[in-house]
């Protein structure tokens, strides 16, 4: 019989649909088909074509905007918000708005065209959370900036326009709504228990069941949420709490990034490779108190299309129980 349920933190519901269930072969998609390395703008040799580098990994007798580095951080050349300007945020009767200032940022994650994050040297995927450390904390200084979101589109069906290995972050002036939503539940949830995080709980909880866990190491679990709201959703979690993503030090970033890795290896062995989304949500960079809530990264697969009763209604429906798909992940079969 299906089940709803709803979710650990919003009060979103999600519709675990068993009648409809399917195989996790049942999920993997056609190959796609690579933009060309001919022409990949992202590629050495071809630095002319971004815009002029903000951060660069490369040995110290190279130039700037030149070939040899191993990562390299440049404004996205078609931008969703732009740095110039101010926000001037103005509210007439009914009619809210602000400039579109922000900054939209394009992480060239390796030189190498054809790598992912599944597959590249673990060393190269520590360089990658650096740089998004490195980035988060230099734009924080701008007081414009209330919130950065840092996300990745991996494959043509997640919205990516290129296949050369990148992900992105976007500052904005305003909390986006989800995030807010996340944040009301947080703090709802640590004030009627006193002071407890609504995520060191599911932390706990989970690790006690461990049915809905996929990976785990010193520092981080991967798991299966509850109720995902698309198949094969995977959460990561610090076991630590803190609110902020850029606060990890050294040795937990590298930890961070070896779950991240494997994380992705398990889509990319066991469902060949599918486009998905991740998105670390973190706490807001306006300078409040925010104690109450745990920086975590979400992956969503794109497996499956939300059609006219998702989008009526905000329930997702999803054939795939996460205990299910939390085994296939974990066991490989």
């Amino acid at each position: 019989m299906p089940e709803l349920r709803k979710d650990y933190i919003t009060d979103c519901w999600v519709v675990i649909s068993t009648e409809r269930a399917q195989r996790p072969s049942d999920f993997k998609k056609e190959p796609e088909v690579p933009t060309s390395k001919e022409t990949c703008p992202f590629c050495p040799t071809r630095e002319h074509m971004t815009p002029p580098e903000v951060l660069a990994y490369r040995p110290g007798n190279t130039a700037p905007n030149t070939p040899q580095w191993w990562l390299r951080v440049v404004p996205n050349k078609f931008p969703a918000l732009r740095v110039e300007g101010d926000v001037n945020h103005r509210i007439v009767q009914v009619f809210n708005k602000m400039n579109g200032v922000g900054a939209h940022e394009v992480i060239i994650e390796s030189p190498d065209h054809d790598a992912t994050i599944a597959t590249m040297p673990l060393k190269q995927v520590e360089e990658i959370v650096n740089a998004y450390k490195d980035r988060y904390l230099d734009l924080k200084k701008d007081t414009r900036f209330k919130y950065m979101l840092i996300f990745k589109n991996h494959g043509k069906g997640s919205g990516a326009s290129l296949s050369h290995p990148h992900s992105q972050l976007i500052a904005t002036p305003m909390i986006p709504k989800h995030i807010m939503e996340e944040l009301r539940d947080a703090y709802n949830y640590y004030s009627f228990t006193g002071g407890t995080c609504i995520y060191d709980e599911i932390v706990s909880t989970e690790m006690e069941e461990k049915v809905r866990i996929v990976l785990e190491n010193e520092y981080f679990i991967t798991l299966s949420p509850y109720a995902p709201r698309f198949p094969f959703e995977l959460w990561i979690l610090p076991k630590r709490h803190d609110p902020y993503f850029e606060d990890m030090d050294d040795t937990e970033r590298r930890y961070f990034a070896m779950i991240l890795q494997e994380t992705l290896s398990r889509y990319y062995k066991l469902l060949d490779n599918p486009p998905y989304n991740f998105y670390i949500h973190t706490a807001p960079c306006d300078g409040k108190d925010y104690r109450f809530y745990h920086w975590h990264l979400e992956i969503t697969p794109r497996l499956t299309n939300p059609a006219g009763f998702e989008r009526g209604t905000g329930f997702y429906i999803n054939p795939m129980p996460p205990e299910e798909a939390a085994r296939f992940l974990r066991e490989g079969k």
